[in-house]
């Protein structure tokens, strides 16, 4: 079982479980006013956060819907401060909920004039953006279009601090994904619990720093939450053990990687590397290319062998399978033997390009957790996780999080849905999604590295779901620090990783062993 903690501050929702948690805080006897709480929560965030001292001068978007009553409060509570706010309207006021309108009523009263457009010749030092929040979700995400569109693309051109209101304008609040065009902040601050677009697909390019306030609500008593972030405080408590110094090579796994055809044998080696570097006992390279290298000279300590070899070793603990595999015959025939077996599996790259078309192999990956208690671990780049749904890649990223649970319902198994903001996703439906990494993964190898990684966890015996998290989030945290060692993300190897990577997971090991003295091992 997990040993994972789950932190409520990292909880994620959906658009729909947040307004079912609305509904449910509405019926409590001491009924919270949300849009009042979230409103000076907004105004708050700015005043402490936003803008430098003696920066007044402020410019506040509000839409047609809540979004737009949360900055009609932060617009008043900010211009009860001293701050000189214009103010935006670009909806209609018949049509705005109760508490928009309450919320409209109390603005008008302060006296102060209200806008239906962006003025001209106008200067300010921060926007605050309330023009739309998680309800453009539930207009089927529709793109933004004529005054919207024109407002979003006016405020990005004045390269000036903005505030987004619960999600930038533009922006799936479940996807991730952009409407056309999208609010560009500096920070977000949103409400009630973190939103999956945030964090995944276009969200880290748009959302800045977020911030979340609860709104003074128990979130987690009115609606237990399926999906999570997962950051370094959650990975520290599925970390391998501190090794004792009665050790040797047998405890700690035996892996095989299966790959490596013509013109391929770079991406097995890469994997192996990664997992000889992560810790496991022993690694064995099955490579499919006839004329493929008996020793690799820089990493001695690899074990090569032909691939029909390898299935005659009975010491593996677990098979990465794909890493340069090839879609030939033969692939086909040493892919249905590593699905045959009782070895966890992670399937990369050729592995799951075969898996797609061809229903056999789909159908031996679909029956190994139930008929063999195999564990299968899938890594998809969102072009492959489009083969295997039979869908196509823009659907895929048009909602991650729902790919990658279809992903792992359809074939019985774990997976990561590799992208800006991976995520990972459990046979029992819990989801996580990464927020580690940086553009520098986006170049050949790194996919091999993080299979080779997987793998090196699942020999030292980590359960399926602590080998997977804890390998996707150590793979993206490595990257962060080869990316400060280059001064960006330029240049980046996927062979510089697993270094990097190795030595995280010593000091990781080391803090968390002197945390807790009395740890037990297992």
């Amino acid at each position: 079982m997990s040993t994972l903690r789950h932190n409520p501050s990292t909880a994620i929702y959906s658009t729909a479980e947040i307004r079912e948690i609305e509904h449910l805080a509405a019926a409590l006897p001491d009924r919270p006013q949300l849009m009042e709480a979230a409103g000076l929560a907004t105004a708050e965030t700015v005043r402490d956060r936003l803008l430098s001292t003696h920066k007044t001068r402020l410019l506040v978007l509000a839409g047609p819907g809540n979004n737009g009553g949360d900055a009609f409060v932060a617009a008043r509570h900010l211009q009860e401060w001293q701050f000189k706010v214009t103010l935006v309207f670009t909806g209609e006021q018949a049509k705005l909920s109760e508490d928009a309108r309450r919320a409209l009523d109390a603005w008008v009263a302060t006296g102060v004039e209200m806008l239906p457009e962006i003025p001209e010749n106008a200067t300010w030092d921060a926007v605050i953006d309330g023009l739309f929040g998680i309800g453009l979700d539930q207009q089927g995400g529709r793109e933004l279009d004529g005054k919207y569109l024109a407002m979003v693309n006016t405020v990005n051109a004045m390269k000036l601090p903005v505030l987004s209101i619960d999600i930038p304008s533009g922006l799936g609040s479940d996807t991730g994904a952009m409407c056309g065009a999208a609010v560009i902040a500096t920070m977000t601050v949103t409400f009630i619990g973190l939103k999956p677009g945030l964090f995944t697909n276009d969200g880290p390019d748009y959302c800045g720093e977020v911030f979340l306030h609860d709104l003074g609500l128990d979130v987690s008593s009115l609606k237990k939450p399926d999906s999570w972030l997962m950051d370094q405080v959650h990975i520290r408590g599925l970390l391998p053990p501190p090794r004792r110094a009665n050790s040797h090579k047998g405890m700690f796994g035996s892996i095989g990687v299966i790959g490596g055809s013509a013109g391929m044998v770079g991406a097995a080696l890469l994997a192996g590397t990664a997992a000889l570097k992560l810790g496991a006992g022993r690694v064995y390279l099955g490579l499919m290319a006839p004329d493929a290298p008996g020793v690799d000279t820089v990493q001695l300590e690899l074990m090569l062998h032909p691939i029909q070899d390898l299935f005659r070793l009975e010491q593996l603990n677990c098979l990465v399978v794909g890493p340069g595999l090839g879609t030939e015959t033969a692939a086909c025939f040493w892919l249905k033997c590593a699905l045959e077996s009782t070895l966890p599996l992670v399937l990369d790259a050729d592995a799951l390009n075969l898996a797609a078309p061809h229903s056999e192999i789909a159908e031996l990956l679909r029956k190994r957790l139930h008929e063999r208690n195999a564990p299968s671990i899938l890594t998809p780049h969102p072009a492959e996780a489009a083969r295997l749904l039979q869908s196509s890649t823009a659907s895929v990223q048009q909602n991650r999080m729902a790919a990658v649970a279809e992903l792992v319902q359809r074939y019985n198994c774990w997976a990561v849905l590799k992208g800006a903001g991976s995520v990972c996703a459990m046979p029992d439906g819990r989801r996580f999604i990464n927020t580690s990494g940086n553009p520098g993964l986006s170049s050949a190898g790194t996919g091999d590295i993080l299979s080779g990684m997987i793998g090196a966890f699942l020999a030292q015996r980590l359960d399926p779901e602590n080998a997977l998290l804890t390998a996707v989030y150590l793979h993206g945290a490595a990257a962060d620090v080869l990316q400060k060692q280059h001064g960006g993300c330029i240049g980046m190897t996927a062979s510089e990783i697993p270094n990097a990577a190795g030595n995280l997971l010593n000091q990781w090991i080391a803090v968390t062993s002197a945390s807790t003295p009395h740890r037990e091992e297992g």
